[in-house]
């Protein structure tokens, strides 16, 4: 399966969305460091996560995401930039006992703050945080938005120490275009049925597919990702 994240819109809606799929990069970033398994897991999702929001904000320059914990990891980033490069890192806190393989997200990362900047290669840097105050890293990323972004976001995010995947709905504030109220609700509902072997298993217009084939939905052309250094050796 191709590491490659796709843009898709509901026709006459304001619903726009994206899908990522990621294998290659993430087996990546896991071969430098040997991590527990829960802190593989929660790394594929950061990397999902992080490719979604730099197609979102369509940045020309990098978009990372740094969870500030205070649990077993003290911290887990990801960067990504418009050439499609990843790269993500985690570290445990000194003296932390090892996570269990199922732990939570919660007592991966206890109380703390998510930092997402986006360093444009001309401007100025832009900073959003926003706390741990959800109990999923989706969950935490959907009040990024509607605190900073002030659009209605989702995001179903999934990895498995193999694959990692993510879903993202967005509801634009343009409503011109709009000849369904309901769509909203409607596309949530739908995509809130996913599975994570779904999401991680299969090609990305059929999970579009069974999703959506009962609406009408125009798929862009997919880009490509891999990983790589997003940033100069000065500032690692």
């Amino acid at each position: 399966m191709s590491d490659q994240i796709q843009r898709f819109l509901f026709d006459q809606t304001n619903v726009r969305g994206e899908i990522v799929t990621l294998s290659t990069a993430y087996h990546e970033v896991l071969d430098r460091h040997a991590y527990p398994p829960a802190v593989n897991q929660l790394l594929g999702e950061l990397l999902a996560a992080v490719a979604l929001l730099t197609d979102t904000v369509k940045l020309d320059g990098t978009l990372s995401i740094e969870v500030r914990g205070q649990g077993v990891l003290a911290l887990l980033m990801a960067e990504s930039n418009p050439g499609g490069e990843l790269r993500a890192i985690a570290r445990i806190a000194e003296d932390a006992a090892l996570p269990s393989e199922h732990a939570s997200f919660r007592e991966l990362v206890g109380d703390g703050q998510i930092v997402i900047t986006l360093d444009p290669k001309e401007g100025h840097r832009y900073q959003g945080i926003v706390g741990l105050d959800h109990d999923t890293l989706g969950g935490c990323l959907e009040a990024y938005f509607g605190q900073s972004e002030q659009l209605p976001t989702r995001l179903w995010l999934a990895a498995d120490g193999e694959r990692a995947g993510g879903l993202l709905l967005q509801r634009l504030p343009d409503a011109s275009q709009n000849q369904d109220v309901d769509a909203w609700e409607r596309s949530v509902h739908l995509a809130d049925t996913i599975k994570q072997e779904e999401l991680l298993g299969l090609e990305q217009r059929e999970v579009l597919y069974r999703l959506y084939h009962e609406e009408t939905v125009r798929v862009f052309d997919p880009k490509a990702l891999r990983f790589g250094c997003t940033c100069s050796r000065e500032r690692m």
